[in-house]
C-alpha cells in the first residue's frame, strides 16, 4: 500500500512541479487563442476552463489506462514506475506541447503540426498514420464498450446491437457542433469516471488486508515470461503516453480561451488519466495476485477486457457500486470513441482543405469513416488492440520529436531535450517491440531477441543524432515565431 500513495503523491508532485517547469519554458502569453479570433459554432467554440478539462480527460482515458493498466498489471509492480515517471516525463509533456503547438498554429491536427516542424514528408506520412489510428481507436472504443453494455442487459442485447446503437451515437457526435452533444454530456460523463476511479482506489485499500497491495518489486511476474521491455511499455499506452492524446488535444485548442489554461486542461489531463491508470493497475495487481502463481490467474482472465472489469467492480464494490463503476468504465470509451472519430474527420479537412461549417461536406468524411470503422469491429478484438497500441505510441514518439524541434528553434537548444529525451526514448521502445512482437517482424519466436533489442537501440541513437545535426548544433539564430 505505501508504494501506491507514493507513486500517487510522485504524480501530483510532478503535475506542481515539472508541469510548472514545462509551462515556463513553453511561457504562455496573451495572444488572441483561435476559438476567440475566429469561432465558427461547429469547432472552434468557446469554452469555460473546467470544461474543456473534462472534455479533455474524457477524450484521452477511453479503455486504456484500464484495459491497458490492467494488462500492463501481469508483469507485476513494476508497471507502476512506468506509468508514474512515463506520465510525468513523456505523458504531460507530450499532451502539452502538441495541444499548445496546434493552439498556436491556428488549431491545426497533429498532422499539420508535424508537417510544419518535421517537414513534408512527415506530414503525409503522419496524416495516414494518424487517420488509419483514429478508425483504429474509434473501433476499440467502439467494441469494448459494447462488450460491456453486453454484460449488464438481457441476452437479445448482444454485443452486435451494442455495437451498433454506440456506432450512431458516435455518428451524431462526430456530426453535429461539438457544444452540442460533447459539451453538454461530458460533465456528467466525468463525474460517472471520477467516482468510478475514486471507488475501485477506495475498496481495493479497504480490501488490503484480504488481497494487499503489493509494493514495488522489479521482478518480472509473467507467468509466460514475456519481457518487460518493449513489451510492457506498447501495453501501457494511455497510462503513461499516448499519441492518440495528440490526435485529440488540438480539438480542444480549438475552445480554450487563454493560452495559460493549457497546462491545467492539457499537462493536467494527462495526470489524471495517470492517476486513472495507476489505481486500476495497482487493484488488478491486488485483485489476482496469488503467492506462488504471480499474476497467473490475471494473465488466464485475458488481462484488460470487459470480463476482468465486470469482475472487479462486482466483486469489490457489490452490485450497486459495481453497476456504478461499470457506467464510469462505459463512459470512459464512448467518449473517446466519438472524438476518434471527429479528430479523423478533422484530420481529412484539413488535409483536404474542406470547409467543416457546412453539414453536407461533414456527412461527405462521416458516413465512410464510420462505416470503416464498423467493418473493422467485425475483426478479433485482440488484434486490433495490439496493432492500435504500438500504432499509439509510434505516434506519440513522432509528436514528441515535432515539440523538440519547436523548443529548439523558438525557445532555446538545451529545453528542446524536454521532449528529446522521451522522443529518443519512445522510438527505440517503438521499433524493437514492431521486431519483437508476433504481430510484427516475430523477431522473439526466431530466436532474435536480442537483434531486436540492437537494432531498437541504434535506431534511437540514429533519431537523436539526427536531431542534434539537424537543430541543436547548427549555429543559428532562435527564430520568432509567425
Amino acid at each position: 500500500m505505501i508504494t501506491f500513495f507514493v507513486c500517487l503523491a510522485l504524480l501530483i508532485v510532478g503535475y506542481l512541479v515539472y508541469g510548472a517547469i514545462v509551462e515556463k519554458v513553453f511561457h504562455p502569453d496573451e495572444r488572441q487563442t483561435p476559438c476567440v479570433a475566429h469561432p465558427d459554432g461547429v469547432d472552434y467554440v468557446p469554452m469555460k476552463p473546467w470544461r474543456s478539462f473534462l472534455i479533455q480527460l474524457l477524450n484521452i482515458a477511453g479503455l486504456g489506462p484500464i484495459f491497458g493498466a490492467l494488462s500492463g498489471a501481469i508483469w507485476g509492480p513494476s508497471v507502476y514506475l512506468w506509468i508514474v515517471f512515463g506520465t510525468i516525463f513523456a505523458g504531460g509533456v507530450h499532451d502539452y506541447l502538441s495541444g499548445m503547438l496546434s493552439e498556436r498554429n491556428n488549431g491545426a491536427s497533429i498532422s499539420e503540426i508535424v508537417g510544419i516542424y518535421l517537414g513534408p514528408v512527415m506530414k503525409t506520412v503522419m496524416r495516414i498514420f494518424s487517420v488509419v489510428l483514429l478508425v483504429m481507436v474509434g473501433v476499440v472504443f467502439m467494441v469494448g464498450p459494447a462488450g460491456l453494455l453486453a454484460l449488464l442487459t438481457p441476452g437479445w442485447m448482444s454485443v452486435k446491437f451494442w455495437t451498433i446503437v454506440v456506432l450512431i451515437y458516435y455518428f451524431l457526435a462526430t456530426l453535429l457542433p461539438i457544444d452540442k452533444i460533447i459539451g453538454k454530456l461530458y460533465p456528467i460523463f466525468g463525474v460517472c469516471l471520477i467516482v468510478m476511479a475514486l471507488g475501485i482506489a477506495g475498496s481495493t485499500v479497504l480490501h488490503n488486508g484480504t488481497r494487499p497491495m503489493l509494493e514495488l518489486t522489479l521482478q518480472n511476474l509473467h507467468p509466460d515470461g514475456k519481457p518487460i521491455w518493449p513489451l510492457m511499455f506498447i501495453t501501457v499506452a494511455c497510462g503513461a503516453i499516448s499519441g492518440f492524446h495528440a490526435t485529440q488535444s488540438p480539438m480542444i485548442a480549438r475552445c480554450i480561451t487563454q493560452e495559460k489554461q493549457g497546462r491545467k486542461i492539457f499537462y493536467g489531463a494527462m495526470v489524471a488519466e495517470g492517476v486513472i491508470a495507476l489505481i486500476w493497475a495497482s487493484a488488478g495487481v491486488a485483485f489476482y495476485y496469488t503467492a506462488g502463481d504471480g499474476m497467473a490467474a490475471l494473465n488466464a482472465a485475458g488481462g484488460g477486457n470487459s470480463t476482468v472489469v465486470y469482475q472487479m467492480s462486482m466483486d469489490l464494490l457489490g452490485p450497486i457500486g459495481g453497476v456504478l463503476a461499470m457506467i464510469g468504465v462505459i463512459a470512459c470509451p464512448i467518449t473517446s470513441g466519438d472524438t476518434a472519430f471527429r479528430s479523423a474527420r478533422l484530420t481529412l479537412a484539413d488535409w483536404f482543405q474542406i470547409d467543416q461549417k457546412s453539414t453536407k461536406k461533414r456527412l461527405f468524411l462521416s458516413i465512410p469513416l464510420l462505416g470503416i470503422g464498423y467493418l473493422i469491429s467485425l475483426v478479433d478484438y485482440q488484434v486490433i488492440w495490439r496493432y492500435f497500441s504500438w500504432s499509439n505510441q509510434t505516434l506519440a514518439m513522432i509528436a514528441l520529436w515535432a515539440g523538440a524541434v519547436y523548443l529548439c528553434r523558438f525557445v532555446n537548444k538545451k529545453a528542446s531535450f524536454m521532449a528529446a529525451l522521451p522522443a529518443t526514448f519512445m522510438s527505440a521502445v517503438s521499433m524493437t517491440y514492431i521486431l519483437y512482437a508476433e504481430e510484427g517482424l516475430n523477431f522473439g519466436s526466431k530466436g532474435m531477441t536480442n537483434t531486436a533489442y540492437v537494432i531498437g537501440i541504434v535506431f534511437a541513437v540514429a533519431c537523436l543524432a539526427l536531431f542534434l545535426f539537424r537543430c541543436v548544433c547548427k549555429k543559428e539564430e532562435l527564430k520568432t515565431e509567425g
